[in-house]
Formats: C-alpha cells, sequence, structure tokens
C-alpha cells in the first residue's frame, strides 16, 4: 500500500474515532496512536498530521459544502464513515496545494477508501458528492477566467 494511501486510512480512522465519540477525545493523542499502530515508521508522517489538521481547522467550511451538494442527506444522517471520507476528500479537493494532490486524485483516493471502509453504496455516494462540488469548483474557476 502506498505510503500516502494508507496515511490518508489512518487519517479516516482517527476522524472516525474523534466523530464517533462527539469530538470529545483528544485528536491528537487519537492520531499519534494510530499512526504509531497502524503506520510505524512511515517515511511521511507530516503528510497525515497536515491533512488532519486540515480537515478539523476547515470543518465549519466542509460540512456546508457537504450539506449543500447532498442535500437529501443531512450530515448526522450520512454514515459516520462516508460522512469523514467527504470530510478528508473535501479538503484534499477544496483547501489542500493542488500541486501535491491534483483534484482527480484526491477524488480518487476518497472513492478508493470509501470502497475499503464504507458499506456497498459508499464509492458511489462518495463519487457523485465529490463529483458534483468539483464540477460546481471548475464552473467557478472558469467564470472568474471569463470575467478577466
Amino acid at each position: 500500500m502506498a505510503t500516502r494511501h494508507l496515511l490518508r486510512s489512518v487519517v479516516l480512522q482517527t476522524l472516525y474515532e474523534w466523530d464517533f465519540y462527539e469530538k470529545k477525545r483528544d485528536f491528537i493523542k487519537v492520531l499519534e496512536r494510530n499512526i504509531e499502530d497502524y503506520a510505524p515508521g512511515v517515511d511521511e508522517p507530516e503528510f497525515a498530521w497536515n491533512l488532519a489538521k486540515g480537515v478539523v481547522e476547515n470543518l465549519d467550511k466542509i460540512d456546508p459544502i457537504i450539506e449543500k451538494a447532498a442535500p437529501e442527506w443531512p450530515i448526522n444522517r450520512i454514515p459516520i464513515i462516508d460522512r469523514n471520507v467527504l470530510r478528508l476528500g473535501l479538503y484534499e479537493l477544496i483547501f489542500a496545494d493542488k500541486d501535491e494532490v491534483p483534484s482527480k486524485v484526491a477524488i480518487n483516493e476518497a472513492v478508493e477508501i470509501a470502497k475499503n471502509y464504507g458499506g456497498p453504496n459508499s464509492g458511489k455516494f462518495i463519487n457523485g458528492v465529490l463529483g458534483t462540488v468539483f464540477r460546481e469548483l471548475n464552473s467557478e474557476e472558469q467564470k472568474n477566467d471569463d470575467r478577466q
């Protein structure tokens, strides 16, 4: 398994636990434990730290995007694993450095993680939501380019 894919899985496990316990657990300690348990000696631990920090710091921006892109699914009704895969994928799609993680890589990674950890329809759901956001982002960029 590629290092970054493994680290995304570790961050997902951390987000899942943190969300499951209603954000009352110490996120840093949970992530430290998960890196130690599931990715000992990994050569890019800072990738996990940056990813996790980015998701948590942008949660107040990410969750409304999920609700807008999937209006039939209020955030608290989305299965916990899918909700956190979306958070991870949206962080990489919108807020991460595009040179480090291109948009299509962010979407593909989220879909693969959803297939591995979610239910039978998780991959399709994640792909649909992230695809909707991706198209909207591209549409907004095109409008901005046309104005200039």
